[in-house]
């Protein structure tokens, strides 16, 4: 009976980088051999911009003014306990207000910053979105974090965040607090408070405190009264309270926004 023949397979191997036998195809015919897709592209960009989240660049001057409304609104918080801006979009009245309050915080004139808003949409329903109620919120305050980001660095603001340096809450949640003398408050879109809202927050301010009221009356959110123009109706005379007034001549952010404006308010 015939002896079986068996080929014999011949292995070849290669020692790698890391001293690792890899094994060397010989030959072309029968042989799997890797093929390079014309379709596949390496989704590496060139520039290292991108590799980041982003993040503003600091601001390494102090906070100046770019208009002569914004000095005499400047000049007004630091003189007032209370100060109300109030005008159109795009004139620097949140800006200012956060820059002023990242400044007294990084100098430590104050110990805490809280920046609130009513939680109202504009026209859209926001709450479909995942998370807690602080991710939720958190939409709603991201133009400021972007003000304290510039004038404070993005790592001091994530620290001040996390230990309760900085504090981002929804009006609601105001009330039962006290706002000591070394606390500065902004709240911020205040034409869509209610008028019940307003009389609680501005209940809560104490001795000192620094608070900044922000809002443009024309732009307001919910129907009837709103606590905004409420409250400057009556407190505009007291000793304590500014109310500065920016006009359409103020705005700063691009003259495309004074025409928009222009043709939504003036005609």
């Amino acid at each position: 009976m015939a002896k079986r023949s068996h080929a014999r397979r011949n292995n070849h191997y290669d020692l790698d980088d890391n001293g690792f036998k890899a094994n060397k195809a010989r030959g072309k015919s029968g042989r799997k051999q890797r093929r390079e897709d014309g379709n596949i592209v390496e989704m590496k960009s060139p520039s290292r911009q991108l590799e980041t989240a982003y993040a503003p660049q600091r601001a390494n001057q102090p906070l100046r003014p770019q208009t002569s409304a914004q000095q005499q609104y400047i000049d007004a918080i630091k003189s007032h306990n209370l100060t109300f801006g109030i005008g159109p979009a795009g004139t620097g009245k949140s800006y200012c207000a956060g820059a002023l309050a990242a400044e007294a915080l990084e100098s430590g004139r104050i110990e805490r910053i809280i920046l609130t808003r009513p939680a109202v949409e504009a026209g859209e329903q926001l709450g479909f979105l995942p998370g807690a109620l602080d991710e939720k919120f958190s939409v709603y305050i991201d133009a400021f974090r972007d003000i304290l980001n510039e004038r404070l660095g993005a790592g001091t603001v994530d620290y001040c965040l996390r230990h309760g340096r900085i504090v981002a809450a929804p009006l609601a949640f105001m009330r039962g607090k006290t706002f000591n003398n070394r606390t500065f408050v902004v709240l911020d879109e205040a034409q869509n408070t209610s008028i019940a809202q307003m009389k609680m927050f501005l209940t809560r301010i104490g001795e000192d405190c620094k608070v900044v009221i922000n809002g443009d009356v024309e732009q307001s959110d919910i129907r009837g009264p709103n606590g905004l123009s409420d409250a400057i109706e009556k407190l505009s005379d007291l000793q304590s309270v500014f109310v500065h007034r920016f006009e359409r001549d103020d705005i700063v952010r691009s003259g495309l926004v004074r025409d928009i404006i222009d043709r939504y308010e003036l005609n």
